[in-house]
């Protein structure tokens, strides 16, 4: 079984670039229009909770997103609003998932061989809906068991969050492998009793951090999930 961060090509650029601003251009006059649906309306709770001000007003609660979208804090308010504007933005074809070229490939051929994927991601499970079922090759949606965020499994960080997942899929901790190329994140990983992989491009901006002492690869097409050992692969 093979669970995973399924990391999308030049995805912090892409991230910045495009998804970002998309959303910062939207955020204020997008919650205007939806703040009575309920997970907006949960959301600007949030807000209110994490700034300390349960009266504050929708331009107090915008700009505190807008701050930490600026910061690209992992907050979940603000990931769940991002995600339900990038979701209408695929929708409406403004935006286009994009994949390294080894990603698709190595899913597809995971799947066909019998392992169960998932997603745990920083971005909402909204997000992950939107972005698997917008490539370049149409949906992959399929291809996915499950999808984990902050909000449903916990901060990525956090060895609670990954028992939290082991438990929802109801799989060994030594049958899972979690890719990601944040050390932090490996390491919890590991403490929770999952294999772990590190993947490290050169085009992604933790590639200087390194990944300690977890199996590193480059590509996708480098792990070996056949056999006994499911985190089989190159070393780089």
């Amino acid at each position: 079984m093979s669970i995973g961060e399924i990391q999308a090509p030049s995805a912090t650029a892409y991230l910045l670039n495009h998804l970002y601003p998309y959303s910062a251009e939207r955020l204020g006059d997008w919650i205007e229009h939806h703040r009575h649906e309920p997970d907006v309306a949960r959301a600007v709770e949030q807000v209110r909770e994490l700034i300390g001000d349960p009266a504050a007003g929708l331009g107090p609660v915008t700009a505190a997103l807008l701050r930490w979208l600026a910061e690209d804090q992992k907050v979940t308010p603000l990931k769940t609003v991002q995600g339900r504007i990038w979701a209408e933005g695929f929708a409406r074809g403004d935006l286009v998932a994009h994949f390294y070229p080894d990603v698709i490939p190595a899913l597809r051929a995971w799947k066909a061989a019998g392992l169960a994927l998932y997603v745990f991601s920083s971005g909402s499970v909204t997000a992950q809906h939107a972005w698997f079922g917008h490539s370049p090759e149409g949906d992959l949606r399929q291809l996915l068991s499950g999808y984990f965020d902050t909000a449903n499994a916990g901060p990525k960080r956090a060895a609670s969050s990954y028992r939290k997942i082991t438990a929802a899929i109801a799989a060994a901790p030594g049958r899972t492998v979690f890719l990601s190329d944040v050390s932090a994140e490996l390491d919890a990983a590991r403490v929770a009793g999952w294999h772990t992989v590190g993947v490290r491009r050169t085009s992604e901006p933790h590639y200087a951090h390194g990944v300690r002492d977890h199996l590193e690869i480059a590509s996708f097409a480098d792990l070996d999930l056949s056999g006994n050992h499911p985190a089989a692969g190159s070393h780089q």
